[in-house]
């Protein structure tokens, strides 16, 4: 048995990166709160007016070797990502105002800094949206592509993909748009052939967010996920994924409540603590808040937050702690919030003999401001996968998992919702790629 802290690399040697080179094209179908937040800071950050708080590209760390090696690089000085001075905005939006208009109706940033920065937003207006108010009916607007059927409208967006192209050397498409309705998979989703022909006959099944990873992965772009939709979770789009060596990932930004969910509740069961009830409410006010006021989308957002508990606490392992909690989410539309949701939790947990205790937390939190950081990781650890030998040909990432409510697997394969197992993947995931030896956190050679 291995007494060593770190562990052997099998890929040393294997995998290869190709660098970063030229311009990384950035494209958002749904420019709204999330996208704009995103964009405008990443160009604050460019102007030396903010600091990139929150992503873990731009400050996070990752250790190398032994704890006494004292070998600690900044993320992005050890694996090659894109910089951010190389970063190009494009989208679609159902409103067709221009990314300074749209950030000040979403009002997530000050006018000042709003200000400072408007040039570079009133520059960066959306294309025209694939959109239809059955899959999002909450939303109306105007600036939305008309075709005589979906696959139409898909060849109108990969139009889209190879006209940025032209004015970028890579591309990383990102869904910031909204929640749509709950759908399930259906036989139009099990192949590509499948697929094409429902697009044809306009099936049901396929929502717009479809559409658009249909397009990118046909592109051989990268697709992440931000919203709880069914979307790249599907047979058709991780055999597009693997054929064409476009890596994907999702699902759902985990910003605010699950978050704090990711973090509590393995610490709960690290301790053997058991749980009776874990109540969840949250008011928002923003568009997503609007959208999510209707009961189909709603849905959606509700199976994604209600499976976190379930595989982190694996009731079916540990029955006595957890094989009969009780496990309510809300979600409730308030517009005087505005986009700083405030996410509340009541937690019944029992200790020693059976000893009930509470646990209450008041989360006031930024949505936006969250998600936005996420959504620069996510964007640029894509790109690393499609230039890494080891990992673009996978179809699923699931060392992305982190950033995820609900994150991707493979079919059979349960999801890792635990923050610091999934932070700990990542970090191996980007030592692996470079060749550097696995942490395991074992350690005993310390005391040899």
């Amino acid at each position: 048995m291995a007494t060593n802290e770190t562990g052997n690399n099998p890929s040393a040697g294997v995998n290869t990166i190709t660098p970063a080179k030229g311009k990384l094209g950035i494209m958002i179908p749904g420019m709204g709160a999330v996208a704009t937040t995103f964009m405008a800071g990443v160009e604050a950050v460019r102007k030396g007016l903010a600091k990139p708080i929150g992503s873990v590209t731009q400050m996070g760390t990752v250790r190398l070797g032994k704890r006494t090696d004292n070998r600690t690089p900044l993320v992005k000085d050890f694996v090659s990502l894109a910089g951010l001075d190389d970063l190009v905005f494009t989208g679609w939006d159902i409103f067709p105002g221009n990314m300074y208009e749209a950030a000040s109706t979403a009002k997530v940033l000050d006018k000042d800094l709003l200000q400072s920065i408007r040039p570079f937003l009133e520059s960066i207006r959306p294309m025209p949206a694939v959109f239809d108010q059955y899959y999002v009916k909450r939303l109306q607007g105007t600036n939305v592509k008309q075709g005589k059927n979906k696959r139409e409208l898909a060849e109108q967006v990969r139009a889209d993909i190879r006209e940025f192209k032209k004015k970028t050397e890579r591309q990383v498409m990102i869904w910031c748009g909204s929640t749509e309705i709950f759908i399930e998979p259906t036989v139009v989703h099990q192949s590509i052939a499948a697929f094409e022909k429902g697009m044809e006959a306009n099936d049901v099944a396929i929502a717009p967010s479809q559409i658009y990873a249909y397009a990118a992965l046909m592109e051989g772009i990268p697709f992440a996920n931000g919203a709880p939709n069914l979307t790249v979770d599907l047979p058709v789009m991780q055999e597009l994924s693997r054929k064409n060596n476009a890596p994907i990932c999702g699902k759902d930004f985990k910003t605010g409540q699950t978050l704090i969910k990711t973090v509590l509740a393995p610490a709960f069961k690290a301790r053997m603590l058991g749980v009776s009830g874990w109540y969840s409410t949250n008011i928002l006010g923003n568009r997503d808040g609007e959208v999510l006021d209707d009961p189909e989308s709603f849905k959606t957002k509700e199976e994604s937050k209600l499976g976190v508990l379930d595989f982190i606490l694996q009731p079916e392992l540990y029955p006595d702690l957890y094989g009969d909690i009780y496990h309510k989410v809300r979600i409730n539309y308030y517009p005087p919030r505005g986009d700083n949701k405030e996410g509340w939790d009541n937690i019944d947990i029992f200790g020693w003999l059976g000893y009930p205790m509470q646990i209450k937390v008041d989360f006031l939190c930024r949505d936006s401001i969250l998600a936005a950081p996420i959504a620069l990781d996510l964007v640029l650890f894509l790109d690393l996968a499609a230039r890494s030998s080891e990992l673009r040909g996978l179809g699923i990432q699931e060392w992305l998992s982190f950033f995820f409510k609900s994150p991707m697997t493979r079919e059979g394969l349960y999801p890792e919702h635990d923050l610091f197992i999934q932070s700990m993947k990542l970090k191996n995931t980007l030592r692996y790629i470079q060749g550097e030896d696995l942490i395991t956190h074992l350690g005993l050679e310390y005391y040899d």
